[in-house]
């Protein structure tokens, strides 16, 4: 039976050397490596053993007991955490590793927060029980208060499948109907085991060891707990199903899809759908160990491997009958620069750069033909130290970045219309969009009320394609546009001058027309905080939170700790993790997530230091083109609406 498990914890916990005693243990490894040591068998490209942590979401396969088990050793800095939660997308089960000298950290609780999401069944294994500095009653008590109260001690069940009156007391205490059954009918083993794996399964109880990974104190018997408790079903009749959880390049360039199967069997030669329709061959299947890949002739349900011939599936893509779609809550902030000396062709960089994009896709690699620039998306700056080493280590090219600047975004807060026209000599396009203000998060959508009297299926098709084909510019700072709704409610085309091209100046005419009318609002990232420090701290923190335009809710007091929750802009507190550890002695729990865009907190002053001119952005222009005696000539915006063809709504 496969059964896939991630390996996750906040930076330093020890989840590595945890994983480096399983696959000793499995047989897989001759002799144990360590991070320190630079020798981890998961941590194995060379940027991971320079650094000693984890950037790369790598895995390995063993036997152990009655399954065969993946490990997905995911990255435990919040820098990659993309590549850590598309991970999560894929697995069983987690273990989530807890140092029992740090206790619950920032990322801890943000790991915790994304298991729970996705609904992934968790046990919690507390490590380095042997340092001297550890204290295991307090961090229990930390996950007691911080992340649930719903713990198993795994040492309840024992190995021959029954079970201890504590951990029956602690099930029956979940389930009214299961107390009264145990009240009033004792207890019959093999249901308190059935209930307890549904109970955990189901994301209701978590089991929880300890021990020493570094001294192989209580991995085997918690591992040998796992194993028996995971429970997956997969369908192998069924027609194949597959997720894609990554893209991998060699140093050829050749392309390696990763996939996750979720029914039925695959097999080289075998044919899957695009979903425009197209077919793609599999040419190859390959096993993964590390960084090693195995050629094999098929996989089924329940694997994870890599395929060649796949040419457009991305990560997150689904493979065959799947509704489920993969979804990210980590989403980058920061915008750089992407430097190089003369000597790097401009397309060669390019070329590399859309390639990590393909690895990466957070990474949303933009260029900017007119100024010849290109701009990547990143989640902090140790992301940027590591795509500098990435960029000379694979593909030869010494890179720099500028300083990582915010991303900020532009909307509307008011309801207009946008009209678009282009007619130069032989070519027509009219195009007339209404855009209001879509829901926090919603990006641009569109929709076409446009009857196809007026405009045919096929135009419409291509309006929406460029409406959502790439990010329009803001008037206020040139900043992409998000969170409105574009609704067609007219267009028009030429029987004879009309090319496909056409409405593609004519919508983005017919935005940047309507944002000249329209209540602009500039908009930047916010994180929502959680901070947990001792009494005597809080004022100091508080005070630091309200001079970064940080707001709060009321703090809540939980023994000799008090916790808070708020939310804060990106732009003033990105380097304030430092600033916390300085003042809490590295004792208190800042975690920072992404909580959306809200309304920019000094708009002016960012408007005034971007100092973009919205009548010369190469790109955009608020005009429209008409034509009069065999010669196109331009209008301006604010007299285009009464020169329209088609009826104004």
């Amino acid at each position: 039976m496969w059964k896939t498990i991630g390996i996750l914890a906040h930076v330093d916990a020890g989840k590595t050397t945890f994983s480096e005693q399983i696959l000793y243990h499995a047989n897989e490894l001759r002799e144990k490596g360590r991070v320190d040591h630079q020798s981890s068998f998961l941590d194995s490209h060379e940027i991971e053993k320079e650094r000693g942590i984890t950037i790369y979401a790598d895995q390995a396969s063993f036997s152990w007991n009655n399954s065969t088990i993946t490990f997905i050793d995911t990255p435990g800095h919040i820098d990659f955490s993309p590549e850590m939660e598309r991970s999560i997308q894929i697995m069983d089960g987690a273990i989530l590793i807890i140092s029992a000298v740090d206790g619950i950290q920032g990322h801890t609780e943000t790991v915790w927060n994304l298991l729970r999401k996705h609904q992934i069944p968790t046990y919690l294994f507390i490590n380095k029980v042997d340092r001297e500095e550890e204290d295991l009653s307090r961090v229990l008590q930390e996950l007691e208060l911080e992340l649930t109260e719903n713990m198993f001690n795994h040492a309840w069940l024992h190995e021959d499948g029954t079970m201890s009156e504590e951990g029956i007391e602690c099930i029956a205490e979940r389930d009214e109907t299961i107390l009264q059954m145990y009240i009033e009918e004792g207890y019959d083993q093999d249901e308190w085991l059935h209930t307890y794996k549904w109970l955990v399964q189901s994301g209701q109880l978590f089991p929880f060891g300890s021990g020493s990974a570094l001294n192989d104190q209580g991995i085997v018997p918690f591992m040998n707990h796992v194993e028996s408790c995971l429970e997956t079903s997969f369908n192998y009749e069924e027609s194949f199903v597959g997720r894609v959880y990554k893209i991998r390049h060699d140093n050829n360039r050749n392309r390696y899809t990763y996939i996750k199967a979720l029914a039925g069997t695959l097999k080289i030669r075998d044919e899957v759908q695009l979903p425009d329709g197209r077919g793609e061959k599999i040419t190859q299947l390959l096993t993964v160990q590390g960084n090693k890949l195995e050629p094999v002739a098929s996989v089924q349900a329940g694997q994870l491997f890599a395929v060649t011939g796949l040419t457009e599936y991305q990560p997150g893509d689904t493979i065959g009958n799947i509704t489920k779609q993969m979804t990210l809550d980590s989403v980058p902030t920061l915008q750089a620069k992407v430097m190089t000396g003369n000597e790097v062709h401009v397309k060669e960089l390019l070329e590399v750069f859309t390639l990590l994009d393909e690895e990466e896709p957070s990474l949303h690699v933009e260029w900017n033909e007119y100024f010849q620039e290109m701009y990547v998306r990143v989640m902090g700056r140790i992301q940027l130290e590591v795509l500098e080493k990435v960029v000379e280590e694979r593909f030869g090219y010494q890179v720099s970045f500028g300083n990582p600047e915010i991303l900020y975004k532009e909307t509307i807060r008011s309801a207009v219309t946008g009209y678009g026209h282009f007619e130069p000599l032989r070519h027509y396009a009219e195009v007339h969009l209404h855009m209001e203000p879509n829901q926090s998060g919603g990006a641009i959508t569109f929709r076409s009320e446009c009857h196809t009297n007026d405009l045919s299926v096929s135009y419409q098709n291509l309006i929406e394609q460029y409406v959502l084909e790439q990010d329009h510019h803001g008037l206020l700072i040139g900043a992409p546009l998000t969170d409105v709704k574009c609704t067609l409610t007219i267009g028009r085309a030429h029987k004879e001058h009309t090319a496909g091209g056409d409405f593609k100046e004519a919508v983005h005419r017919a935005i940047r027309q309507g944002l000249e009318k329209a209540h602009n609002v500039l908009l930047e990232p916010y994180y929502h905080f959680t901070i947990k420090v001792q009494q005597d701290l809080i004022g100091r923190i508080l005070s630091d939170v309200q001079q970064a335009s940080g707001t709060f809710d009321s703090p809540e007091t939980l023994g000799e700790y008090v916790h808070v929750q708020g939310k804060v802009p990106v732009a003033t507190f990105m380097d304030y993790p430092s600033r916390f550890a300085s003042l809490t002695s590295g004792k208190g729990i800042l975690t920072l997530t992404f909580s959306g865009y809200e309304p920019c907190h000094n708009k002016e002053e960012i408007i005034e230091r971007i100092a973009y001119n919205k009548d010369a952005d190469p790109l955009y222009t608020s005009s429209s083109i008409f034509c009069a005696k065999g010669k196109g000539y331009s209008v301006p915006w604010d007299e285009v609406e009464q020169m329209m063809h088609c009826q104004l709504k």
